[in-house]
This record gives structure tokens, C-alpha cells and sequence, in this order.
């Protein structure tokens, strides 16, 4: 890596074009690359973003300079190409800075720039009834780096795998859990156990069916992936649903768009409460990042309190909760599969909708074991397999 980006990341950054040419603006430095791309960078975001040891700690990476202790109208004296490619930049008050080519185009942010890494990112693949189910082998999982990178990938991007080959002692989910990062606690433990119960303390514990629903939609932040492992399956009944809530949401979008816009903007409370805690989160069932995208599902319908919405709004509220339903059950969505022993689902619980049929336990033992861990743990472990 070129030191002038040493300070500025943990990753590299590689060279995607040369610099060529380098102009001072009044207010911008104005650089021209070897593709003939021209990316301006204004003076206070040059001076801001300056990776020497005195703005950036060299041992966090972490940012020391405050833009607000640099003058607003600070002006290079010079700046140019140095010997190494990098964007030389002496400045006024006497400070130097040095940009390294493969940094500065990957954080260029002109027009073109912006819109290629948009492209560049990462995007969900939708799915429906025919998915071909991304399968994976535990052994590999927990020995190869390149095939849990894979796994990782997958997890993201298609939002359901399965993995096959774990063993069936009880607690062994955790070891696999924790190749991706720390376990997340709720009230329901560490790991939890999906078993039919007497004493119930929530719907999952039963023999009923659960009809299709993200866990802990009650809380402020769903758990972003959960792991469910099968160490005894031989009751009748009890397969496992599952549905594509980005791919329902982006349908619902096309179909019936006035429903959709009342999913994205008219908040639901759920509610989970026992004799022991009370938790509730009011919430859209559909969740847009910043970019009007679905980010998140939002649905346990065995969860929600009754609707709090205007007089004007109940009747869209309704309407658009009814159509979404509708569609979870519509089998162009659904994939039904029975989980089997050394099996265990892997999937994004704030956009895989998952559901059980029922089962009878009076045919035999069923016994899960779940846990959850957060979708940012996801996505930092992937980051690090790929540097």
C-alpha cells in the first residue's frame, strides 16, 4: 500500500486509473485522471480527509482532526502529482497532505463516481418458490475461510441458506454462530430452545403453526440473522416456510403501490409481553434506507397490538395490511422444506419471513435450538475475509 494511504484505512484500495492532471480551483482542486474522468474535491473536504499522522491516530486509523479547528477558507499554495502518483497538497497555513490515487478515486465523488460505486454495491437478489436454496457443509464452514467468506456472501445477498452436516449435540450451534461474530442475548437466552411446552412463553413453544414473521419485531432493532438447528426431528408435520419479504415488498411496490406507500409510512405497534417482560415497538412494516430501497420486514402478526392510526388512515391501513398477508401466502412466494437432523437454517430475519405448519408431538420429539446475531456483525466479518 502507497503511505500516503497507510494512515487512511484498514483496507487497499487499488490503483482503477492514474493520476493526470491536477488543477487549483478557488474553492477545489480539480483532478483529471488517466481515463479522462475529472473529479473536483473541495478544499475543506481535501483537508479533512488528510491520512497523515497528525489528523489520523496510526494505530485506531481513527480521525484526530476537527474540521472546525482549520480555517473555512483555507487555500492550497500548491498542489500537484508527486513522484509516487499520489495528489500533493501544500497547504497555507503550512500543513501537507498526500492522497494515494486508489483511495482518493474510490472516494471521488463527483456525478460518474457516485453512481458506479452505487452500481458496485452490493444488491439483494429476490427470490420466489423455484430458489435454488444456497447449501453449505459445516466441516468447511468452520475450517476454510474461503468457504465461509462464500457463506457469509450468501447470507447477505440471498437472505436464506442452510447448512448441513452440524452435530446434533446440544450447544453446538454456538460454535458456528460465533465464526461470524458475538451471539446476540434476548430475553428468550443465548441460544433458545423450539420445543412444544406447557408452560409457553411465547407461540413458538407450542405444537401450533406460526404463520410467516420476522423475531422480536417488538424490539427497536430486529435481530438481523437468525440460525435455527435441528438436533431431533421426528414428529409429523412441522416444515419450515419461508418467503422473500424484499421480493413481496418490491412486488406489492409494482402491484399495488398506494398499499405499499401505507406499509412504508403508517407505524404498527407489536407487542411481547409475558409475566416477566414487556416489550413493544411501534414501527412500519416496510422499512426504506436512505436511498427509498427496502431495507426491512416488520410482521409477526401473533405480535401486533391493535392498529393506532387516523380515522382517514385505518381503512388504507387495513387494506394494505390484508394484501400483504395475502401475499405471504400466495405459493408463487413460499419454499417449504423439512429440516432434518445436522441441519440448521441460516437466514435474515429483518427480510426472510419464516413460518412452521404445525406438528403433533404425540408422533414423536422435535427439538431446535436458535439464536441470533446482528446483521452489522455480518456485514464487518465480511469486510475483514475480503481484505
Amino acid at each position: 500500500m502507497n503511505t500516503a494511504a497507510a494512515f487512511a484505512d484498514f483496507r487497499t484500495y487499488p490503483l482503477i486509473s492514474a493520476l493526470a492532471g491536477v488543477q487549483t480551483l478557488a474553492d477545489s482542486v480539480l483532478v483529471k485522471w488517466a481515463d479522462d474522468r475529472v473529479s473536483p474535491f473541495h478544499h475543506q473536504w481535501l483537508r479533512d480527509n488528510c491520512p497523515c499522522p497528525q489528523c489520523v491516530y496510526t494505530v485506531t486509523r481513527e480521525q484526530v482532526l476537527e474540521i472546525v479547528d482549520v480555517a473555512q477558507d483555507l487555500m492550497p499554495d500548491n498542489a500537484g502529482i508527486d513522484s509516487e502518483g499520489c495528489l500533493s497538497v501544500a497547504w497555507q497555513d503550512g500543513h501537507s497532505s498526500r492522497f494515494d490515487p486508489g483511495w482518493l478515486r474510490a472516494h471521488a465523488y463527483d456525478d460518474e463516481s457516485r453512481a458506479e460505486r452505487q452500481q458496485r454495491k452490493p444488491k439483494a437478489r429476490l427470490w420466489h418458490s423455484d430458489l435454488q436454496l444456497p447449501v453449505f457443509e459445516y466441516q468447511a464452514l468452520m475450517s476454510d475461510s474461503d468457504a465461509l467468506l462464500q457463506w457469509l456472501l450468501a447470507v447477505r445477498d440471498v437472505g436464506l441458506t442452510q447448512v448441513r452436516g452440524v452435530p446434533t449435540e446440544p450447544g453446538s450451534l454456538k460454535l458456528i454462530a460465533q465464526r461470524i461474530s458475538f451471539i446476540r442475548e434476548s430475553n428468550f437466552g443465548v441460544l433458545f430452545n423450539v420445543q412444544s411446552k406447557a408452560d409457553a412463553d411465547s407461540n413458538a413453544y407450542t405444537a401450533f403453526n406460526l404463520p410467516l414473521h420476522s423475531d422480536l419485531p417488538t424490539r427497536e432493532l430486529q435481530p438481523g440473522l437468525q440460525f435455527l438447528h435441528c438436533l431431533v426431528n421426528d414428529a409429523e408435520g412441522g416444515e419450515s416456510i419461508f418467503v422473500d419479504g424484499f421480493a413481496i415488498a418490491d412486488t406489492l411496490r409494482l402491484e399495488a403501490p398506494e398499499a405499499f406507500k401505507s406499509l412504508c409510512e403508517i407505524p404498527v405497534e407489536f407487542r411481547n409481553k409475558d409475566r416477566h417482560s414487556d416489550y413493544r415497538c411501534l414501527a412500519p412494516i416496510i422499512a426504506l434506507d436512505a436511498l427509498g430501497q427496502v431495507s426491512e420486514i416488520r410482521m409477526a402478526n401473533f405480535l401486533r397490538g391493535p392498529f393506532d392510526a387516523s380515522v382517514e388512515q385505518m381503512p388504507k391501513l387495513y387494506q394494505a395490511y390484508r394484501r400483504f398477508i395475502a401475499m405471504t401466502r400466495e405459493p408463487r412466494f413460499r419454499l417449504m422444506q423439512r429440516l432434518n437432523p445436522g441441519e440448521l437454517w441460516c437466514f435474515d430475519n429483518r427480510r426472510t419471513l419464516h413460518a412452521r405448519n404445525a406438528f403433533d408431538p404425540a408422533t414423536g420429539a422435535r427439538h431446535f435450538q436458535g439464536c441470533y446475531v446482528d446483521r452489522d456483525e455480518l456485514l464487518s466479518r465480511i469486510l475483514v475475509l475480503q481484505r
